[in-house]
C-alpha cells in the first residue's frame, strides 16, 4: 500500500526497464510510474499493458512520456543502452553506452535535480561514475545497482549447496559487475555462522576440499549470467528484482547496507571511481561506505580488481 505520493520515472523499455517498471507496478511502492524511451511506442505498448493491471495491484498510474515528464520524480532508474553484440569489445560497448549517456542525462538532471538516479545500465560502475560527472550531482544523489545483482546470485547458490533457505545466507560480492567481481568468504555466513564454518561442521567438508568448493560456487555464479543469455537471450528477473529492493530500500528509508556502486575516495583501497562495495542507503540516497573487514588475502585480490577496473576507466577516457 503507497502511503504518500511517490513517482518513480524509468527511462529505457527494454527487458530490463520494463521488468523494473512491472515489477515496481506490483510492489506498491510508487503512485506514479512513467515510462521514457526513444521508441515512443514501446514504451506507450508498455504503459497501456502495466495500467491493464489496475483491477489486481496497488493503485498506480503507469503512463509514457517525454524526458520532461521526469520533472518532480523522487527516483530515476536509468536502464537505456545497447546489448553487447558478437563482435563487439567490451570497451566498444562502453563507449556507444557513454555517448548515449552524456547525450541525455545532463537535461534529465536539470529537468529532475532532487530525485535519486538508480544506474541499472551497462557496464553499471563506469555509467555510474559518468554520471556524476556529466550531471554534477552530488554522490548520495546517483546509486548504481554495482554487484547487488551479484551478490543476490551468490547468496542464492550458497543455499543451494547448503541446503538452506536463501534468506539465510549474508553476502556481499565486491568490485566491478560481472566476471571481475570478487567473494570476500570471511564475510559470508548462514545465519550468523561463517560459511567456512557452517560447510565443515553442517556438511562435513573437510578442510582440504573447502576452498576447492567455494571457488566452485563462485566459478558458477559469476558463468550463471552467460548462461541465462545462452538459453533465453538476456537476464531482467532478477536485476529487476535487485533493482526494486534497491529503491524499496531508499523509500523505506531505513539505513539498509547493500553491495552498490557509488564513488571511492579511499574506502578499500579504490580512488576516484565507481564499484561495488557495502553501502548504507536511506531516503537521502547514498548515506556512506560501510567498510567491512578483509582478510589480507582478499585485500590484496580486491587491489587487483580495482587495478583492472581503474585499467578500464582510463582506456575509455572517463576521467578527462
Amino acid at each position: 500500500m503507497v502511503n504518500k505520493k511517490r513517482k518513480i520515472a524509468v527511462l529505457g523499455t527494454g527487458n530490463v526497464g520494463a521488468t523494473i517498471a512491472y515489477t515496481l507496478t506490483l510492489s506498491g511502492l510508487a503512485s506514479e510510474i512513467v515510462l521514457v524511451d526513444i521508441n515512443k511506442e514501446k514504451a506507450e505498448g508498455e504503459a497501456l499493458d502495466l495500467t491493464q493491471c489496475a483491477a489486481v495491484v496497488p493503485s498506480v498510474k503507469v503512463w509514457s512520456g517525454e524526458y520532461e515528464d521526469v520533472a518532480g520524480s523522487d527516483i530515476v532508474v536509468v536502464t537505456f543502452g545497447i546489448g553487447r553484440k558478437p563482435d563487439q569489445t567490451r570497451l566498444d560497448l562502453a563507449k556507444v553506452n557513454i555517448g548515449i549517456l552524456k547525450s541525455v542525462m545532463p537535461n534529465v538532471a536539470k529537468i529532475a535535480p532532487d530525485a535519486i538516479y538508480v544506474i541499472v545500465s551497462n557496464p553499471v560502475d563506469v555509467l555510474t561514475y559518468v554520471t556524476m560527472k556529466c550531471t554534477g550531482l552530488p554522490a548520495n544523489q546517483v546509486i548504481g545497482t554495482g554487484t547487488l545483482l551479484d551478490s543476490n546470485r551468490l547468496s542464492q547458490a550458497v543455499a543451494a549447496y547448503c541446503g538452506v533457505d536463501t534468506h539465510n545466507v549474508n553476502s556481499f560480492v565486491f568490485g566491478e559487475h560481472g566476471d571481475a567481481c570478487m567473494a570476500p568468504w570471511s564475510l559470508c555466513t548462514i545465519s550468523g555462522m561463517p560459511v567456512k564454518e557452517y560447510c565443515t561442521k553442517m556438511l562435513g567438508v573437510e578442510e582440504h576440499k573447502l576452498d576447492e568448493e567455494l571457488e566452485n560456487i563462485y566459478t558458477g555464479m559469476v558463468k550463471s549470467g552467460s548462461k541465462v543469455i545462452k538459453a533465453k537471450g538476456a537476464t531482467f528477473y532478477a536485476i529487476a528484482a535487485s533493482a526494486v529492493s534497491l529503491i524499496k530500500a531508499i523509500l523505506s528509508n531505513t539505513d539498509t547496507i547493500l553491495p552498490l556502486s557509488t564513488m571511492l575516495n579511499g574506502e578499500y583501497g579504490a580512488k576516484n571511481m565507481c564499484m561495488g562495495v557495502p553501502c548504507m542507503v536511506n531516503a537521502s540516497g547514498f548515506k556512506k561506505v560501510v567498510e567491512l573487514p578483509l582478510t589480507a588475502e582478499e585485500q590484496k585480490l580486491f587491489d587487483e580488481k580495482i587495478a583492472s577496473l581503474d585499467a578500464t576507466y582510463e582506456a575509455l577516457e572517463v576521467r578527462k
